[in-house]
C-alpha cells in the first residue's frame, strides 16, 4: 500500500511538471508572436469576419507598405500583428462597418541570409524557433574550412551592418544575416 502511495505521488509530480513546462512553452510562443514586428518581405493574410471582399493576401513591399481596400497605402513596417489589426479595424469602423473584427496572420516570414563557409550560402525562409545551428543546417551545414567558433550575426535592424559574435544556440530572427568565417587551421 505504501509503495502505491509513493507511485501516486511520483505520477502527480511528473504530470504537474509536464503541465508547467507546456504552459511555459506556450507563453514563450505567445510572447514571440506578440512582439514580432512586420517588415519588407513578410507575406500576411488580412481577414475581416463576415466580409470576404476585405480578405487580402499581400507581401510587404520594400518600403514596408501595403495597399488595403478603402484605406489605401498603409505603412506597416515595424508594426506588430496586433497593431495592424487595430489600425485596419479603426480605419474600417464607422464609414464602412460598425464593429469590424480583423485578423492578421503571417503566411510566410521574410528570409534570413547565410554567408561564408556553409555548403549552400543564400537566403532561407525564417521559421519560428530558429537557432544559429538550425539555420546552418538549412544551408547544408559547415564546410570543411569553417571556423565553427567564429559566427557573426547582423541584425536586420542594425543600420551600421556590424556583426556580433554568436553561438550555435542563439536565436535568429527574420531579416538577420549570418556569416561563418573560414578557419586558418
Amino acid at each position: 500500500m505504501r509503495l502505491f502511495k509513493i507511485f501516486q505521488t511520483h505520477v502527480f509530480i511528473t504530470v504537474s511538471a509536464v503541465i508547467l513546462l507546456m504552459s511555459m512553452s506556450y507563453s514563450q510562443l505567445a510572447y514571440s508572436a506578440d512582439s514580432y514586428q512586420l517588415g519588407a518581405g513578410d507575406l500576411v493574410i488580412i481577414q475581416v469576419y463576415g466580409e470576404d471582399d476585405l480578405t487580402l493576401e499581400t507581401r510587404l513591399r520594400d518600403n514596408g507598405k501595403i495597399s488595403y481596400p478603402f484605406l489605401g497605402e498603409i505603412n506597416v513596417s515595424n508594426m506588430s500583428i496586433q497593431g495592424l489589426e487595430s489600425l485596419i479595424a479603426n480605419g474600417l469602423k464607422g464609414d464602412y462597418l460598425i464593429d469590424p473584427r480583423v485578423t492578421v496572420t503571417i503566411q510566410e516570414y521574410r528570409q534570413i541570409y547565410i554567408n561564408g563557409e556553409v555548403e549552400e550560402p543564400g537566403g532561407y525562409e525564417f521559421q519560428p524557433g530558429l537557432t544559429v545551428h538550425k539555420a546552418i543546417s538549412l544551408a547544408g551545414g559547415f564546410t570543411d574550412r569553417a571556423d565553427r567558433k567564429k559566427i557573426l550575426l547582423i541584425k536586420e535592424s542594425n543600420s551600421l551592418g556590424r556583426g556580433t559574435s554568436v553561438g550555435l544556440a542563439d536565436s535568429v530572427h527574420p531579416g538577420d544575416t549570418l556569416t561563418i568565417d573560414e578557419s586558418f587551421f
